[in-house]
């Protein structure tokens, strides 16, 4: 009788988080729906007012010069999506695997189809905009302007989600130079201290009116958390040439002694 032999696909199991669990996950939705609705209903604008005005006269040149300068750690368009690519090219080359690209694109497919979004569906004008503070604070704005796509802060969710996608690239690519990865307090700081100083200078330049920004840390918390469950190295993929579909260092690094082995940038697969 002819054996036949069968292949068992490992079930892939989420990456652990932070606070561990789906129930932060709903937590953080639950929040941003409530938020929402607050502002639907006419509450919490009061606030919103009371922060831009204080805001409006208690920045002088010197400090408002000095929060634009800092919030240009928000910039997507040509800081934060370059740099995440680079990251990932460098990466992928020392590997020799497509796996850190997908990373790159799963984050720009996953805020492309979130934020924007949620930007046109609520309608609401930042606090810099033409119009008078009190309609432009609305949200689903009945007369919007130039500026009408402030909720939630593009700034906040995009920074989160990015800044957590330049930390675990930047690991990897420590990780394949042979370089000791940053500590964890590095890696969090990176993912923490950037957003918080976008969460300080989008409020006090007016870019941004407060519940905006909140809004935008609960949404990109929320999306952050799902990117950060992803076993990048363990996705199953197609058979592509020079096994380009090979892990690609984006796994919680294995013991010293099984990383020759692990990662091809040090030594080579034969036969690929």
């Amino acid at each position: 009788m002819r054996e036949t032999t069968q292949t068992v696909r490992r079930r892939l199991r989420p990456r652990p988080v932070r606070p561990a669990g789906w129930w932060f996950d709903l937590l953080l939705l639950a929040a941003l729906a409530g938020i929402t609705l607050a502002l639907a209903k006419g509450q919490l604008l009061g606030l919103d007012l009371a922060v831009r005005e204080w805001s409006e006269t208690h920045r002088p040149e010197y400090a408002d010069w000095l929060a634009r300068t800092l919030n240009l750690l928000g910039q997507g368009g040509w800081l934060l999506t370059p740099l995440s690519v680079l990251l990932a090219v460098a990466v992928a080359v020392r590997v020799r695997s497509v796996r850190p690209l997908l990373v790159v694109v799963a984050a720009e497919v996953l805020t492309y189809l979130t934020i924007g979004p949620f930007k046109l569906w609520t309608d609401r004008d930042a606090p810099s905009s033409a119009l008078p503070p009190e309609q432009a604070v609305k949200i689903f704005n009945d007369q919007p302007l130039e500026y009408d796509m402030s909720y939630p802060s593009g700034h906040l969710a995009n920074g989160i989600v990015w800044y957590g996608v330049i930390a675990l690239l930047l690991v990897a690519l420590l990780r394949t130079l042979g370089r000791p990865a940053p500590s964890p307090a590095l890696a969090r700081a990176i993912r923490i201290v950037p957003p918080a100083i976008l969460f300080c200078t989008t409020i006090y330049t007016n870019f941004h009116w407060l519940t905006d920004s909140i809004a935008g840390v609960l949404l990109g918390l929320f999306l952050d958390r799902l990117l950060a469950r992803v076993p990048w190295d363990e996705i199953p993929l197609p058979a592509l040439p020079n096994g380009l579909d090979r892990p690609g260092a984006l796994a919680p690094p294995p013991p010293s002694s099984a990383i020759k082995e692990l990662w091809p940038s040090q030594k080579p697969r034969t036969g690929a």
